[in-house]
């Protein structure tokens, strides 16, 4: 089986604080004089934090226990919507942008049923990685 996007997004976060928690102190100081002749260094870094935010914040606020029962039906739809698209898309080459968006939702749905199991590791991989940005800025 794929590997399913909220998997995906917390090794993606790990690879990055991993990045981050090797290099920060050979980071920070280049960060810090670029941002002395570049001032849009640190709107940068800000952006990113308020982008780590929001993920935060989402993650939060996803609550599957009022959908607990149905999940799997949910799930089996999606995957079954997934191979139509798939199909679909060679035949309706006008249509890719459309198609990708609608996939992107049903990976988001196959994903549901592990998201309990690495939803705390996300946010505190997103904690960690501010930390890092915060400490960045001159």
């Amino acid at each position: 089986m794929a590997q399913n996007l909220f998997e995906e997004l917390k090794e993606v976060l790990a690879e990055f604080k991993q990045f981050l928690d090797d290099n920060i102190d050979t980071i920070r100081p280049a960060i810090q004089a670029i941002a002395g002749l570049i001032p849009q260094v640190n709107e940068l870094i800000d952006k990113l934090i308020d982008l780590m935010g929001k993920l935060k914040t989402e993650i939060q606020n996803l609550d599957l226990g009022s959908v607990a029962g149905v999940l799997g039906d949910a799930v089996e739809f999606t995957s079954r919507v997934t191979a139509f698209l798939e199909a679909a898309k060679s035949l309706l080459p006008d249509e890719a942008d459309e198609i990708d968006e609608v996939l992107g939702i049903a990976e988001v749905v196959a994903g549901l049923p592990s998201f309990d199991a690495v939803k705390t590791e996300i946010i505190a991989l997103v904690d960690a990685i501010v930390v890092h940005l915060n400490s960045l800025k001159a």
